[in-house]
């Protein structure tokens, strides 16, 4: 016969609010640790989701045309672009998708990358802008903060995985325990805090699910995650089909290095070689004919065409369009135009497929206007979250003090959440070793220095 005594009720009762306020400590570090990382996300994100809005507005001088009559070949244009910047040489070629698009060539020099946008009906040069330098590469490159280098690339992969853990931790604290408010409604008002708790947990809830997902279907784009995980799914044959290459010479090259865009599966694929042999008796196609290969084989409108930069080099014609179902990759013999790899989003192994789809939807292309206003609504939400976050600290930090939330009564909570640490960092490294060195340095220096212990108090 069993007896319950009044101490194991109270230490439940410890365990819960040891377990709340540990949870709670690093929902507040986390959150102090990435809000300026989140507000670039959401700002540039948005940006980056208008970037077709944004093109025809502010940047239509050069991407819209007037139809008129029968369009250049894909060979004359690359002449008049490169005869815009002498002494450069024609890399790619953007075959227009539709017929009020200019058509885009990548030219390369001593000086650097450079697009060259061009009437495709008069060949007139409508603009030539340095490749780093247009728009929305600078945009994607801010959103990524690779534009400041590795390190703060690193950083923003930290901060992904730092998001998907407020989600977590967040739907916790927000989780409804007898509360009558602060679950689906906002109580007071502007000037009382608890206004500013209930406006930031309810949003945190109701975008949470989105939120995680922009953290999850961001990190292929992540410098150490995306690379590794990209190299991973090859190596297991989750990712491209390998299998298409066994019977082709490859270079040193992959996908990413000759074309300016690709899908996420295959920028990692080694490049084809032409047929050496055929050098010494044939002449290459050209890029018209290439072109023309590339359409009669049904690839649609707006792919991009990398030109050999040598004699083994091909003809690489890709396409990563809003309809998944055309994303395609298509390696042609310069030579003989002979198709070496054909490769479409129907030949992804299912983990390929999924990943293609959450970067399309991520980028709110896949079901067109609701995807685009989903993933806007996501990015204010985030923006919102963070603003509320700062007002809500702002409002209850004591004098002198950071506010942080007071360490769990019982440090053996902790236990339990290091293995739940540990699991992370394994699925997501950089974020998992960051978490790990947080709560170090909590618990260990924190705990001990008397002056943090009273500031992080």
């Amino acid at each position: 016969m069993s007896t319950i005594t009044a101490a194991e009720p109270a230490e439940d009762a410890a365990n819960g609010v040891s377990l709340y306020r540990a949870i709670w400590r690093w929902h507040f570090f986390a959150g102090l640790l990435v809000i300026p990382f989140l507000l670039n996300l959401a700002v540039t994100g948005s940006l980056y989701l208008f970037k077709d809005e944004i093109n025809s507005t502010f940047f239509g001088y050069r991407y819209s045309v007037q139809p008129a009559g029968e369009a250049l070949s894909p060979e004359r244009i690359a002449e008049i672009a490169a005869s815009a910047a002498p002494g450069s040489t024609a890399t790619s070629y953007k075959d227009p998708v539709l017929p009020e698009r200019s058509a885009i060539v990548t030219l390369s020099s001593d000086a650097g990358s450079m697009l060259v946008f061009v009437n495709p009906y008069d060949g007139k040069v409508l603009d030539v802008v340095g490749s780093t330098d247009e728009f929305n590469y600078v945009v994607k490159r801010i959103h990524s903060l690779a534009y400041f280098g590795t390190i703060t690339n690193r950083l923003i992969e930290i901060a992904g995985g730092f998001a998907m853990v407020l989600v977590v931790t967040g739907i916790y604290l927000w989780w409804p325990r007898r509360q009558t408010g602060g679950v689906v409604s906002v109580r007071g008002t502007p000037g009382r805090r608890v206004f500013w708790r209930d406006l930031h947990a309810v949003t945190g809830a109701f975008a949470g699910i989105l939120i995680f997902f922009l953290a999850m279907s961001g990190m292929p784009w992540s410098g150490y995650w995306g690379a590794n995980a990209n190299a991973w799914l090859a190596e297991h044959g989750l990712g491209y089909p390998v299998q298409l290459w066994d019977d082709v010479p490859k270079s040193r090259k992959v996908t990413e290095d000759i074309l300016p865009n690709s899908g996420w599966i295959v920028e990692k694929a080694p490049v084809p070689l032409s047929d050496i042999a055929a050098a010494q008796s044939g002449k290459p196609i050209g890029l018209d004919k290439a072109a023309e290969i590339a359409k009669r084989l049904g690839m649609a409108p707006g792919f991009d065409v990398a030109i050999p930069s040598d004699e083994t080099g091909v003809y690489t014609a890709s396409l990563f369009p809003d309809d998944l179902t055309d994303e395609r990759t298509l390696h042609i013999d310069q030579y003989s135009g002979k198709p070496l790899i054909d490769i479409g989003f129907d030949q992804y192994p299912f983990l390929g497929k999924a990943i293609e789809w959450g970067i399309n939807v991520h980028q709110g292309q896949e079901w067109g206007r609701f995807n685009q206003l989903l993933m806007f609504a996501t990015c204010l939400a985030i923006v919102l979250s963070c603003v509320t976050a700062v007002i809500m600290w702002w409002k209850r930090r004591p004098i002198g003090r950071l506010g942080v939330p007071p360490m769990p009564p019982k440090p053996s909570i902790y236990y339990g959440l290091w293995v739940i640490v540990g699991i992370f960092a394994v699925a997501f490294p950089m974020s998992g070793l960051a978490i790990v060195a947080m709560i170090a340095f909590d618990q260990i220096v924190v705990r001990f220095v008397p002056l943090l212990k009273r500031v992080l108090a």
